[in-house]
């Protein structure tokens, strides 16, 4: 926010680093040097796994230390005013990795129950900022009915496929038909939910697949 009120706001609750907490100095815009510095980024092909039915996925940053705990943070104690940092870092990843491979922008979503108890889908809050930077406008193309255990509670790759199948339903064929889909998530560990993902939007007729995260995990 800019202007009288603005600065007062900034005075009175100054602007933070999403990542350590630090107060911002000066020029500094979501994160402050020092995590521009050390984060542990993702970089080149490092960045990039490929996964079933989608032909590639791309993440800026590993899953871990500041990282993991600023997500965590994100998803589960309400700080949702993350989600402009992170998706001006998401677009930047995707500009580098999958630029010309995506006719649309869409998201992981929440179940509806998942969604009220938290008071806001991460990831779409996340995929609409992305979109936004990159000139976009992220739209929705599945939803989730089925209020399935969370991921991050299952350690075995065969338990998160089965725990995602048939968790996806199409809102529209015809958005996605002969197009090329971006699905954007949070964190992605497997790929078993972006593949579910990927999966459904291919019956759905979509030519091509591909996916970012803010952080893998693997």
């Amino acid at each position: 926010m800019s202007g009288p009120l603005g600065f007062v706001l900034d005075l009175l609750f100054p602007p933070k680093c999403v990542f350590c907490g630090k107060v911002l100095d000066t020029g500094e815009t979501g994160l402050c040097r020092r995590c521009q510095r050390e984060l542990p980024w993702l970089t080149g092909g490092e960045a990039e796994l490929t996964g079933e039915f989608f032909s590639l996925c791309a993440a800026p940053l590993r899953y871990q230390d500041k990282v993991r705990d600023s997500i965590r943070r994100y998803k589960f104690m309400g700080r949702r005013g993350y989600y402009k940092v992170y998706g001006r870092l998401v677009a930047q990843c995707v500009h580098d990795h999958l630029a010309g491979r995506y006719d649309l922008i869409t998201w992981v979503p929440l179940s509806p129950k998942r969604k009220k108890d938290r008071g806001y889908d991460q990831s779409f809050l996340l995929a609409s900022a992305a979109a936004l930077e990159l000139g976009e406008v992220a739209v929705e193309t599945l939803r989730k009915e089925l209020d399935n255990q969370p991921q991050s509670g299952l350690t075995e790759d065969a338990q998160r496929r089965a725990n995602v199948l048939g968790a996806y339903t199409p809102v529209d064929k015809a958005l996605v038909e002969g197009k090329r889909v971006l699905v954007i998530d949070d964190v992605v560990t497997t790929g078993s939910t972006l593949s579910e993902c990927a999966r459904v939007l291919r019956t759905m007729g979509a030519a091509d697949v591909v996916c970012a995260a803010l952080a893998r995990a693997r």
